[in-house]
Parts: C-alpha cells; structure tokens; sequence
C-alpha cells in the first residue's frame, strides 16, 4: 500500500529564511553584529589576551576594551588595525572601525 504523499504549501520557508527574514524587518543585524564582536574577543585574541581583559564593547563601529595589563595594552596599540581586521574577518563583515584600548 502506497502512503498519499501530503500537499506541500506554498510558502513555506525554512526556520533559517524565516529568521533572517525577521532579523531583516526589525533591523538587528548590526547589533547582533556587535554581539559577535564581543563573544569573539577571546577566541580572536586568544586567552592570555582574554585573561588580562576586563571589559568589551561596542559602541557606533568603536571597540572599546579594558585591559589590567599596561605592557599588553601598548602592544595591542601598535597592532590595532590587526586587532580590528582580525574581529571584522570574525564576523563577515566590516563592524568595527576603530579599536580603543582603555
């Protein structure tokens, strides 16, 4: 015996179109950008990196971070257009255009 084949329904979208599409409506993707950014820190930069960070954020394409280690934060300032292409190629896409250190 043959089971009937159900009636697709035009559509239909995937769960994965049907979230871009919302991201897309409420216009989220730049903050879900920067959230990104922020969850890559230590994967970017490594955990010795990450141990001595206290704080990062964005803020208007700026990441802003907070180190406790003064000599790691004058080596972060020479390679800080390194620091920023690193997290953008990260996320796919250009998010942040300056790098701060604190």
């Amino acid at each position: 015996m043959k089971k009937p084949s159900s009636p697709s329904r035009s559509g239909d979208i995937s769960l994965k179109e049907g979230l871009e599409a919302l991201v897309k409506a409420y216009r989220l993707q730049g903050k879900l950008n920067e959230v990104m950014v922020v969850s890559s820190w230590e994967r970017v930069m490594g955990k010795a990196v990450a141990l001595k960070t206290k704080e990062v954020y964005v803020n208007q394409g700026r990441l802003f971070v907070r180190l406790t280690s003064a000599p790691l934060k004058h080596e972060l300032l020479m390679a800080k257009t390194r620091v920023a292409e690193l997290i953008n190629a990260e996320v796919g896409e250009t998010v942040i255009k300056e790098v701060i250190f604190l």
